[in-house]
């Protein structure tokens, strides 16, 4: 079966095409990538090519090395995966060392992977071996209400966590270990690559302020589902804020404890202290 025959390509350009649709991917704002199987691999075999030259990732992801991504294209728009994947998505090897790589398929018409390429593949790095090699999905979007909230919220992990936790119930079972929240850096290079990579030690969202959010997940319906339910939350709390100043009633510590007992979910106490509405 070909390349864009695999289910695992259809699940990504699906992907890309749903984020469109909702206003995440103005231009060419955004970026996708999926760590593949080995199975995947040896089904595409065929249609691999070695003709393109090894290059510099940016920084160095050992516990990647050898393996094989599927990710969008620098400078290509989201909006265009559907239309043309060939030319606006690849597949990529890295090295024997996670140092280099480079494009066996795709990329038609020139071109070369996301320039957030260092930030997916130390954020993929970190996942796999957090999870065991379970995480193999990492997406950007740029979601305007979580952007919106970065203006006016502190840029605190327990504040955001807190906050997003309050306005939609389903919140602490979907995301219980909270959200991270990266200051305003300079996207594309090693700093904010290391900054968010640190974060998904301990979380599967990073908000990157005035810029979007990074989610981590096994797959896609999984990965989407979590952005999507985070910017769900921040749409609810955006209309919040704008009708009064402070909430007259909300969700409790001791209501979120008893929803991760019931859910079976564990909430971490630090994000469960007592603040007015």
């Amino acid at each position: 079966m070909s390349v864009l025959g695999q289910s695992f390509v259809q699940g990504f350009i699906r992907m890309c095409s749903d984020g469109w649709d909702l206003g995440w991917h103005e231009r060419n704002g955004g970026n996708l990538s999926y760590r593949m199987k080995e199975e995947e691999v040896w089904a595409v075999e065929d249609e691999l090519k070695t003709d393109k030259p090894w290059q510099p990732i940016g920084t160095t992801v050992p516990s990647l090395a050898g393996e094989f991504f599927l990710v969008t294209g620098s400078g290509k728009y989201m909006r265009n995966v559907q239309l043309d994947p060939e030319a606006n998505i690849s597949i990529i090897e890295l090295d024997g060392k996670g140092e280099n790589f480079r494009i066996r398929w795709g990329m038609r018409d020139g071109g070369r992977p996301t320039s957030e390429l260092p930030s997916h593949l130390m954020n993929l790095e970190v996942k796999k071996i957090a999870t065991n090699g379970a995480c193999r999905v990492v997406y950007h979007a740029h979601c305007t209400n979580t952007i919106a909230l970065t203006f006016v919220l502190p840029l605190d992990s327990k504040v955001f966590t807190r906050e997003l936790w309050e306005c939609a119930t389903e919140c602490p079972v979907v995301f219980p270990q909270g959200i991270g929240v990266v200051p305003w850096m300079v996207p594309g290079g090693r700093d904010i690559a290391v900054a968010t990579s640190e974060l998904m030690k301990e979380f599967d969202v990073a908000v990157w302020a005035h810029h979007g959010i990074f989610c981590a997940g096994p797959d896609f319906d999984t990965t989407f589902g979590l952005m999507h339910t985070v910017e769900k939350s921040a749409e609810i709390l955006v209309k919040v804020l704008s009708m009064a100043p402070r909430k007259l009633q909300t969700i409790r510590p001791d209501e979120f404890r008893a929803l991760a007992k019931d859910f079976k979910v564990s909430l971490p106490e630090k994000f469960l202290f007592e603040k007015p509405f």
